[in-house]
């Protein structure tokens, strides 16, 4: 069982860097969690080096802003890495008549690409950043419009890997779901974020370009709430985690509001995630 700790500071002397997750960590899509800023503002005031990880498909200035206006400060983290990043260069290499799946405002995504925007009876490709409405779709609503594009042989280009995420006290799907779905149904996709090598690997270098050199990786831990993304992620690349249990999995585990440490070691266990720490939220 991971060992429970009650302040991120109790652990911070052995960690240079730290990747965390955004969304349900340091905020739930509509509050900011104050704690969880102050312990990484504490950390790099210790010398670590912060960078935020998140499966958001829009780029890093368009989570920048989103992260003022909940109310994350900037002294919070040093960079940031998002999925939008890294699946730029996979929209780039991709086939060039791209249908956008999602909300117009991940529009930023394909800027500056040498692609065209087409509507899904003409594209090529796929990019899937959500849902058009996240409040009333499912991904069967899609199931008609996906088994076309399998049929002519599109790939999906998953801009966020999140199956779900809090928003508030719900919990609303993402784009990960469709492309789960999509991948049922026989077709091919294509995913750069979390869990995948593509994100880690730029996040790390970001590390290394803050630091002068790369880090090692056993001074590097990770930060997250999801099991399949941010906690199959870290241990895939070989990083300590600390799991937050008062996220999107909390039902799972808990009992009156609180969490009941046999379930979730059994939770783990399930899910062969072996955590090195959690906490309940970041402090």
């Amino acid at each position: 069982m991971a060992e429970r700790i009650t302040r991120f500071e109790e652990i911070t002397k052995d960690y240079d860097v730290v990747l965390c997750d955004v969304w349900g960590v340091l905020h739930n899509g509509v509050d900011a969690f104050a704690e969880a800023s102050d312990a990484l503002a504490a950390a790099r005031m210790r010398g670590a080096s912060v960078v935020l990880i998140t499966n958001s498909p829009r780029p890093t200035p368009g989570v920048i802003a989103q992260l003022r206006l909940i109310g994350v400060p900037d002294e919070a983290y040093d960079r940031i890495v998002t999925s939008g990043d890294v699946t730029r260069k996979l929209i780039a290499e991709g086939p060039k008549k791209v249908f956008l799946l999602g909300p117009e405002r991940d529009g930023p995504l394909l800027d500056g690409l040498d692609i065209e925007r087409a509507d899904a009876a003409e594209a090529t490709s796929i990019v899937c950043s959500g849902f058009f409405d996240d409040e009333r779709e499912t991904p069967e609503t899609y199931r008609d419009m996906l088994a076309a594009f399998i049929a002519r042989g599109a790939p999906m280009i998953c801009a966020n890997p999140d199956l779900v995420v809090e928003r508030g006290t719900r919990i609303i799907p993402c784009a990960g779901a469709i492309a789960q779905l999509y991948e049922r149904m026989g077709g091919e996709t294509r995913i750069a974020g979390k869990p995948h090598a593509p994100i880690y690997e730029a996040a790390l270098s970001l590390a290394a370009d803050l630091r002068g050199a790369p880090a090692d990786k056993a001074r590097v831990i990770a930060i997250g709430d999801g099991m399949v993304t941010d906690v199959r992620g870290a241990l895939d690349h070989g990083l300590d985690l600390l799991y937050i249990s008062g996220g999107i999995h909390a039902a799972d585990y808990a009992e009156n509001g609180r969490v009941n440490e046999v379930l979730l070691s059994a939770f783990l266990t399930k899910h062969n995630a072996h955590a090195r720490y959690w906490m309940p939220r970041l402090a």
